[in-house]
């Protein structure tokens, strides 16, 4: 008998000190897919939904799909987009015929605007739609702020194995090849357990190109090999600007009645995890010091430009994406051939707009959503070089074939800078963000853009070099400037030990 499964995706990382609220907007601007639109879209890249669908392929599933949709990072979550998708899933899950299975992408550190639990909360309410008979497959950012209660909701819970995030169709073909599984054997039915260190995060977010997170995705495989009933162990690194009481780091064990065994594994990670949490990490610069290594680097011959990461101000961690101090620091400097984005600035949008392409223009750049996140507003005066719609689709191994909107766009070239403007914050993380605005940035001497980890994904194969700068914003690994009150204590690193 054909198996009936729905398949929805509604997800969000949510930095619960960025005033700037998720709306229904900031999905629909960013993707959102419904109903038979969502697997053409969606369909043949590399998105989990993606692997959901490779798996429901090959086994006849009939798949209901009422919304696929992912909004940038940013503040808290609001009623309305909530009810907008989330509710959209539920009320799918209400109105189907019996069904047999859920497969859900989620991100695992959503909140919404009551400060509670967004992700979680879509789970429960679908166990409660649903009964105990179907089976729920949920999947999971590596950045997940894992309750470790959404087990008793979710039978099937896998994260990402990679940062910068490279696995997310394998991730979906992993969830729907273990549900699968639970479909084709009952009464045997897999169940997830959940066990999380005293920790806020991992080691450079548990970037896995290099040591801590490496060894320990390696050792979390050794282990789950050893025991034919344990199905997956996935490690979640944790989203630390979240002030919740589901912070922090995780381990989760899909296992075939092998509880024990399940929680020996997981207290061993968690213990691994804890002892990494003093781990080396990459030097990270301030703009002054950054903007100097970027001069000697412009004085050189080189292959591929020097990238220059400002980890502070990524919106994808749900930071205002519009910090000046590195742009200023660059300006200060001088030289050309230099490529800075993507800035949020909606305003400088509009003028550039109004003022014209091939027109000079006058105005207050960046730094308006809190100027003690990064710097305040810089008076230039620019050139616009080039007006878009912002639309373009990933072209590199992170979202491959994925279309995504930053809003419209200008070019803007002051001095010998090039700085890319964007109405919605953005992560720079993909090539064909700056290439859909007409300019190359495996043609330019310096690249300065606004991301944490997951450009390396597209940009490590051009750069010449890389060097991680802290220009103050809203992401900054200095968690001692944020007031966090949920957290449970104590926790590493507010209580050192």
């Amino acid at each position: 008998m054909t198996k009936r499964v729905l398949l929805g995706q509604f997800m969000h990382e949510t930095n619960t000190f960025c005033q700037r609220l998720t709306d229904e907007a900031a999905f629909r601007g960013f993707y959102c897919h419904q109903d038979d639109t969502v697997l053409p879209a969606l369909g043949n890249t590399e998105n989990e939904v993606a692997g959901f669908a490779d798996i429901a392929r090959a086994e006849g599933w009939d798949l209901i799909t009422p919304v696929a949709t992912f909004a940038t990072p940013g503040g808290p979550v609001t009623q309305r987009a909530w009810h907008a998708f989330g509710e959209r899933i539920l009320t799918a899950a209400r109105e189907s015929r019996t069904l047999d299975a859920v497969l859900l992408s989620l991100h695992g550190a959503m909140v919404l605007e009551d400060g509670s639990d967004g992700d979680a909360r879509l789970v429960q309410e679908l166990r409660a739609i649903l009964g105990k008979d179907a089976v729920i497959a949920v999947t999971l950012d590596l950045h997940a702020n894992l309750d470790p209660k959404m087990a008793n909701d979710a039978d099937i819970i896998v994260s990402y194995k990679t940062f910068p995030h490279v696995d997310m169709r394998e991730t979906g073909r992993r969830a729907a090849g273990l549900l699968r599984g639970m479909l084709a054997r009952p009464p045997v039915r897999a169940r997830t357990l959940v066990r999380k260190p005293a920790m806020m995060t991992l080691p450079e977010g548990g970037r896995t190109d290099r040591d801590p997170m490496l060894g320990l995705m390696a050792r979390a495989q050794t282990l789950a090999d050893m025991h034919p009933a344990i199905l997956d162990v996935s490690l979640n690194a944790g989203f630390c600007f979240a002030d919740v009481p589901e912070i922090g780091p995780s381990v989760s064990v899909v296992h075939l009645g092998a509880a024990e065994i399940a929680e020996q594994i997981a207290d061993t990670l968690c213990k691994a995890m804890w002892e990494e949490r003093h781990a080396s990490q990459e030097a990270v610069l301030t703009p002054q010091k950054a903007a100097k290594v970027a001069t000697s680097h412009l004085a050189g011959e080189h292959d591929g430009p020097l990238v220059l990461a400002d980890i502070s101000d990524n919106p994808g961690d749900g930071a205002y994406a519009d910090a000046t101090a590195l742009l200023a620091a660059l300006l200060e400097r001088g030289g050309s051939d230099i490529l800075f984005g993507a800035l949020h600035d909606p305003e400088a949008v509009l003028a550039a707009q109004a003022a014209g392409q091939g027109n000079m223009l006058a105005l207050a750049l960046g730094g308006k959503s809190d100027p003690a996140f990064g710097g305040g507003p810089l008076q230039v005066n620019a050139l616009v070089e080039h007006l878009g719609d912002g639309r373009f689709i990933c072209g590199g191994p992170m979202w491959k074939g994925v279309s995504q909107s930053a809003g419209p766009s200008a070019l803007l070239r002051i001095d010998g800078i090039k700085v890319l403007v964007t109405s919605h914050a953005t992560q720079a993380l993909d090539l064909e963000i700056f290439r859909s605005n007409a300019v190359d940035p495996a043609a330019m001497r310096v690249v300065a853009l606004k991301s944490t980890q997951h450009f390396r994904a597209a940009y490590a194969s051009i750069a010449s070099g890389i060097v991680l700068v802290d220009s103050g914003g809203l992401a900054s690994p200095r968690l001692d400037r944020l007031e966090y009150r949920r957290v449970p204590r104590p926790v590493y690193p507010l209580d050192p030990s």
